[in-house]
């Protein structure tokens, strides 16, 4: 177990002696069972109490131990301030569609081989006595995490849809493949309506936890599934030229972009730069033509036409505003790096990308795994290992330029807020990019001259207005 585990670990075995004293038995079970046996860091502990009723259970353990009885009635206590679960055995009926539309029965008489039948996968249904470290293992899970297997415990497997993508994420997470028999209960699923935000939790740690993400698209692909996602199914068979893409179509490009970029997570911004890369070649089933002249596939103008699908595809997993803002600019730009570098491009290119991007930093990382993502050919990091230098240069890695001129600077100028406020701050903005001017005094005088040339233009118009009034009376 991590250091960081070792108080949990000490409730832990608090409440398996509580449990032995009511005649019972605490079993660990699930990822923190799982994750040990890897000698990977538990992030949460779940315990199976059997043989103690609930309320006798919750009246024991709130002598000790401040409870959050949230899931009380759903026969599951947290132990306020540490990352713990208490549940009692149960039975679960399928009621209905979906993941939650099940009838629950606690049974703290249940075996733990009845109780594990209801589990996802059998590396899950492993279980650890934490008094004597006995681990109990009903459904082979130890073999099976031996030979990095994903196979499901039973037939209740299909009972609940979500564990299909639990699936995709775990073969991605812990390098497994899945068993032949699973694939196939897998193709008989459909997702029944299942809520975006469930869908969601299994993508974000497929793309901030997946070591293998490719494995886990593949495991999608397997199973059928990309066919509810059209604009990942769409890159399936959608050629590219062989000799800029000898890894084959754009499904197999996107897969070997994926990886590169698991290869080099940082740790932040992780789920949005992700996403970026996942979406970043929607756009290319539209684009793609055979050029006679050029004799090879272009996906001329894909890097804009992806973001519609981009778009599509987010909100389909998520309602998160951020996410929805921040990825299809990356999407958008993901070849400006190396078009930049190409043409020499000076500051104001720079800035005007950094607007549009907001974090240039985020943008590199998805053109490194763009590039890397082209196996055997050799990374090409010159253009980018520039961008990022000049970036940090100019002080817009990891921000937009902030604009310099602001409304209370025209007030002072003795503007009145108006209409007119909102087209002069932009075109102060424009000129700012531009590289006009680089600090206030410059934008001042800049508005100074356009308030100047404004005034310039209505007695310009008055004066024409006035001399063809006095022609059109004959004077």
């Amino acid at each position: 177990m991590a250091a960081a585990t070792i108080d949990d670990m000490k409730c832990v075995r608090e409440v398996a002696r509580i449990a032995k004293s009511l005649g019972g038995r605490a079993l660990l079970v699930g990822g923190c069972v799982r994750d040990a046996m890897l000698g990977a860091e538990t992030e949460d502990f779940d315990l199976e109490v059997y043989g103690v009723a609930p309320d006798r259970l919750k009246d024991a353990l709130s002598g000790t131990f401040r409870l959050d009885l949230v899931g009380a009635s759903f026969g599951v206590i947290k132990l306020h301030g540490h990352d713990i679960d208490v549940a009692i055995p149960r039975r679960e009926t399928k009621l209905g569609l979906g993941h939650k539309a099940f009838g629950v029965e606690y049974d703290p008489s249940l075996t733990v081989k009845e109780a594990a039948a209801r589990r996802d996968f059998t590396i899950n249904a492993i279980y650890r006595d934490p008094l004597t470290d006995e681990v109990i293992d009903p459904w082979g899970g130890c073999a099976d995490l031996a030979s990095r297997t994903l196979r499901h415990v039973s037939d209740h497997f299909r009972e609940d849809p979500l564990r299909v993508l639990r699936g995709m994420q775990f073969v991605a997470r812990f390098d497994l493949t899945p068993a032949p028999e699973t694939v196939a209960v897998c193709r008989t699923m459909t997702p029944e309506g299942l809520p975006r935000e469930r869908l969601f939790e299994e993508w974000a740690k497929l793309l901030t936890k997946g070591e293998r993400i490719s494995a886990g698209l593949e495991f999608l692909r397997a199973v059928g599934w990309t066919r509810y996602y059209p604009e990942l199914n769409a890159l399936i068979g959608c050629r590219q030229d062989p000799e800029w893409h000898p890894e084959g179509d754009v499904w197999n490009h996107t897969l070997c972009c994926l990886d590169a970029f698991a290869r080099r997570r940082t740790g932040e911004d992780d789920l949005v730069v992700g996403l970026a890369v996942l979406c970043h070649d929607f756009g290319k089933p539209a684009t793609t033509r055979y050029d006679r002249r050029a004799r090879r596939l272009r996906s001329l103008g894909h890097d804009e036409k992806g973001v519609a699908p981009a778009r599509s595809f987010l909100r389909r997993l998520t309602n998160e505003e951020r996410l929805l803002k921040e990825v299809p600019p990356l999407v958008r730009c993901h070849m400006r790096p190396f078009a930049l570098w190409k043409s020499h491009a000076g500051e104001s290119a720079i800035r005007r990308l950094a607007a549009e991007v907001v974090r240039i930093d985020r943008l590199i990382r998805v053109a490194a795994a763009d590039d890397e993502g082209r196996p055997p050919f050799p990374r090409d990091p010159a253009a980018l290992e520039w961008l990022a230098a000049e970036a940090a240069r100019m002080e817009v890695a990891d921000s937009a330029p902030a604009p310099i001129v602001r409304g209370r600077d025209l007030i002072a100028l003795g503007l009145n807020p108006g209409e007119t406020f909102g087209g002069i701050l932009k075109a102060c903005y424009e000129a700012q990019l531009d590289g006009v001017f680089r600090d206030l005094a410059g934008g001042v005088k800049y508005v100074r001259g356009m308030i100047e040339d404004i005034y310039r233009t209505k007695d310009k118009t008055t004066n024409e207005g006035a001399e063809n009034g006095r022609a059109d009376s004959g004077a």
